[in-house]
């Protein structure tokens, strides 16, 4: 099967000439997307569930599924210059419109509930000069986190070019504390207490070396979303080229900041210390090197970092409806622009949810770990049928020349695929069933953007996929009801 197969248009923007994307912007942007709390909270995230070598365990997989996925999406950017937004086209050429829904969909929900998470974050933070704030859960964050939410919807409808340099200025600004920490981290390590207790089998509450590499399975999935940023504004690059380049650039900057992060912090408190540090526990590693003003720096690097990721992903979250209503996949009213060619329907959508999803977090206590969780599960469907695409493009040789090469390609392919699938089983199943519930409503959606365009709504084995999202969302929510499966 093939792109024409499905009818993918090359994505017309009208504003063109003000929205191109050079290579230092869509650096940032891949940057800017996968550099927001996640990394302020890596030490408590890892540390709570895995010793020293899990976490090592846990790095080295995550480095080589991620950089599989780098790899897949260098490739489809330079092979298919025709398909646009990234893991949603991908998984549409390659297995169809409704399987590519389902990706955009999903890619959707892991954009604006990471935002909710970023929120949460956010005001987190802020509650170590500002105690009323709590875990950002609080009426008086939930109201802060709003009005930040609006104002962010304001810059964006400025135009996606003015928000994009905004971005390149936040990124630089957020990188610069985390190489500071890093530094000063690296001078106080200490090897003893790195090498104590290294396998977490001294603590019972850890489990086996597997149990322990699987906890940080969601934890590095979750400060690695975002690689595909450059892919999802492919449309919107000045050259077709620096896609790849801002992707692989962006990748090898984040990986270096995150592993030193987290393992050099095992080498200034031991594990059941890091476990127990309040978010972001950068913070509190810091603070115990340096003093309060330690503590001080990470919290107001945190608010500045969160404020650009909540940026980014806002235009991430905003763009990938308004791609598919455009050639169908979604209902039309998605692929409303405003004059300075910005999504805005999709972007008033996608915020009202996040603002919907923060009264949520009031009256449900909702944490920042179970909301990243969430969203990282969310994403794992777009990512593993875009390995899929990668490995079938290989093994058909469609958009390779008749003496090319192939295996690499294939073997990348693959690897992203099965890294995907190892994450599913590793992501257990309340975080599984929240998904389901999370993507059983777009069946609605599918069906009516189907009907606008007067297409077949489902072929049998789409039908059949179909059927069964419904009725593990179902069995999801009785088993949440009944307290078999804990709910989020």
């Amino acid at each position: 099967m093939t792109t024409a197969d499905f009818n993918i248009p090359v994505r017309k923007v009208a504003t063109a000439a003000p929205t191109k994307l050079r290579l230092g912007s869509l650096t940032a942007l891949v940057i800017g997307s996968m550099v927001g709390s996640g990394v302020f909270s890596l030490p408590q995230n890892m540390a709570a569930g895995a010793g020293p070598l899990a976490i090592l365990i846990g790095w080295a997989i995550t480095a080589v599924g991620m950089l599989a996925l780098v790899f897949v999406y260098q490739s489809l950017a330079t092979r298919k210059p025709e398909l646009d937004a990234g893991p949603y086209a991908y998984a549409k050429a390659g297995f169809g419109p409704f399987i590519g829904f389902t990706s955009a969909w999903g890619y959707w929900i892991s954009a604006w509930v990471g935002n909710v998470s970023y929120a949460v974050i956010v005001f987190s933070a802020l509650s170590y000069f500002f105690p009323a704030f709590g875990d950002g859960n609080t009426w008086q964050a939930v109201l802060g986190a709003s009005i930040l939410l609006w104002l962010i919807h304001i810059l964006v409808l400025a135009g996606i070019r003015q928000a994009a340099i905004i971005n390149l200025i936040v990124t630089v600004a957020k990188i610069a504390p985390i190489v500071l920490f890093a530094g000063v981290v690296a001078v106080a390590f200490k090897l003893q207490v790195w090498s104590l207790d290294f396998t977490g089998l001294g603590n019972a509450s850890l489990g086996s070396i597997t149990a322990q590499v699987k906890s940080t399975m969601l934890v590095t999935l979750w400060v690695f979303i975002g690689i595909e940023g450059a892919s999802v504004f492919s449309g919107r690059a000045e050259r077709r080229k620096d896609i790849a380049m801002a992707t692989i650039l962006g990748f090898f900057t984040c990986l270096a900041l995150y592993a030193l992060v987290s393992l050099l912090s095992l080498g200034i408190l031991s594990q059941p210390e890091l476990s127990a540090l309040k978010n972001p526990s950068m913070a509190g590693v810091l603070e115990a090197v340096v003093g309060p003003w330690g503590a001080i720096l990470i919290n107001i690097a945190l608010v500045v970092s969160v404020v650009g990721a909540f940026l980014s992903w806002t235009l991430l979250a905003a763009e990938i409806p308004h791609v598919a209503a455009k050639d169908g996949t979604m209902p039309k009213f998605f692929g409303r622009e405003s004059e300075r060619g910005v999504p805005s329907i999709s972007l008033l959508i996608t915020n009202l949810l996040v603002q919907a999803f923060l009264l949520i977090t009031l009256f449900a206590q909702s944490t920042y770990q179970a909301l990243f969780y969430i969203a990282s599960a969310a994403i794992l469907v777009p990512y593993i049928f875009s390995g899929a695409y990668a490995a079938k493009l290989a093994l058909t040789g469609e958009s390779y020349e008749s003496n090319e090469q192939r295996a690499g390609p294939l073997f990348a392919g693959l690897l992203a695929t099965v890294y995907g699938l190892w994450l599913v089983y590793a992501a257990g199943p309340a975080y599984l069933f929240m998904c389901a519930i999370l993507y059983a409503p777009g069946i609605i959606f599918y069906v009516w953007a189907r009907r606008e365009t007067d297409q077949r709504v489902f072929h049998p084995a789409e039908a059949a996929l179909a059927a069964t999202l419904i009725a593990v969302a179902i069995l999801a929510v009785y088993e949440m009801w009944t307290g078999a499966v804990s709910p989020l």
